[in-house]
């Protein structure tokens, strides 16, 4: 298996190991709201994570094929964002909006940890 296939199983698995303590936190503690803001947010962020992935797997088949790359798919991954925003504000009574803020950014902290602990152990 290549690195990059390596370093994205690793940043999923992180990612389902965020979403199993944010359902936990939403459960067993009383802030769910705050909870299940993190845990909508979180949920399309590691949407747009799979779908950047799966993306950049086709760009780079593509381009080692010497064909024509598709674009790597910012406009559906902006959809889900906006998705996940609109329905925070439909029922606000549910969902802290800040938190889904904070959990549709989670892939990026993932992806930045994930990088800054793998180079250093190279």
């Amino acid at each position: 298996m290549s690195q990059y296939g390596k370093m994205s199983i690793r940043q999923r698995k992180y990612m389902f190991y965020l979403l199993t303590l944010w359902v936990l936190g939403a459960g067993f503690t009383p802030y769910s709201r705050v909870f299940l803001g993190l845990l909508l947010g979180t949920v399309v962020s590691f949407y747009n994570l799979y779908l950047l992935q799966k993306k950049i797997d086709d760009f780079t088949e593509a381009v080692a094929k010497k064909q024509t790359a598709r674009g790597l798919g910012t406009v559906s991954r902006f959809a889900g964002a906006a998705l996940a925003i609109i329905v925070a504000l439909r029922y606000e009574d549910i969902f802290h909006v800040i938190a889904v803020l904070i959990g549709l950014m989670t892939s990026y902290f993932v992806i930045m940890i994930d990088f800054a602990v793998y180079k250093k152990k190279e």
